[in-house]
């Protein structure tokens, strides 16, 4: 059986690093084909810059499975590409047309300068999960971890929220360049469980002021970030931060000064 093969024009955002200005630069791909990955098809591109001693387009990757969170860019406006729960490593060539123009951009977010074309700095999401995205108890090995009994629901929810791989979609596709629902992934995959229980109005108080800190934006609920998310983290999670949140917010001890003692 033939491979079908199609031509692209990609309009790619060029920048040498954060403190330059940066543009849209056209290339032509041809003879792309239609089993080829996204990021397989960039390689393509940048061999051809290569040979041609230009300077190849910077963009991150790693695992290339959908799993490491590591790639990431926004395609004619879309975080990921065109295609629902699906990451742009798993985006494949078949689903565009011959003669396309695409145009590929960095994240946009005031959190995430960019470090060079498509590359950003997303280091503001380990401070965050620094700042509480963790348990301190020794949950030992498997048949100790089933010792503790957890509901189905529980355990559904958890899992659910733990399938965030931090890619930044959600902050690139809000309009505020909000963070809360990476974070609200990382607190309720913990909050619903009883190892991270003990632990849980600190965490949430310390991953939302850490958030805060970073520079992302207030959450609008306008459901871009859902709608963009590679594993359809749902607002429910955003919901529970909050309540989390609030309630930690009300029983946190004030804090005593010398003149009060």
């Amino acid at each position: 059986m033939a491979e079908n093969k199609i031509n692209l024009t990609l309009k790619v955002w060029r920048q040498k690093n954060k403190g330059t200005k940066g543009e849209f630069k056209s290339y032509p791909v041809q003879n792309v084909s239609t089993d080829a990955s996204f990021l397989e098809m960039l390689d393509q591109l940048n061999e051809e810059l290569i040979q041609k001693g230009d300077d190849p387009i910077t963009f991150d990757h790693d695992c290339r499975e959908g799993i490491c969170g590591s790639c990431g860019f926004m395609i004619n406006g879309n975080a990921h590409g065109p295609l629902k729960s699906t990451t742009v490593c798993q985006l494949h060539m078949r689903n565009f047309k011959d003669g396309e123009v695409l145009t590929l951009e960095p994240w946009r977010a005031h959190a995430f300068p960019v470090i060079k074309d498509l590359m950003v700095d997303r280091t503001a999401f380990d401070r965050i999960i620094k700042a509480g995205g963790f348990v301190s108890v020794n949950t030992g090995g498997a048949p100790d971890g089933n010792a503790i009994p957890v509901p189905k629901s529980n355990a559904d929810e958890a899992f659910a929220n733990a399938t965030c791989i931090g890619c930044g979609a959600c902050v690139a596709s809000c309009k505020n360049s909000s963070a809360a629902l990476f974070t609200s992934a990382k607190i309720s995959h913990l909050a619903v469980l009883p190892q991270g229980d003990a632990e849980r109005e600190r965490r949430v108080l310390g991953m939302v002021e850490q958030m805060d800190l970073e520079g992302f934006g207030a959450c609008s609920t306008t459901e871009a970030c859902s709608a963009a998310c590679p594993k359809d983290i749902s607002l429910v999670s955003i919901a529970r931060m909050n309540r989390e949140f609030l309630k930690a917010s009300l029983n946190k001890k004030p804090e005593t000064s010398i003149g009060d003692m």
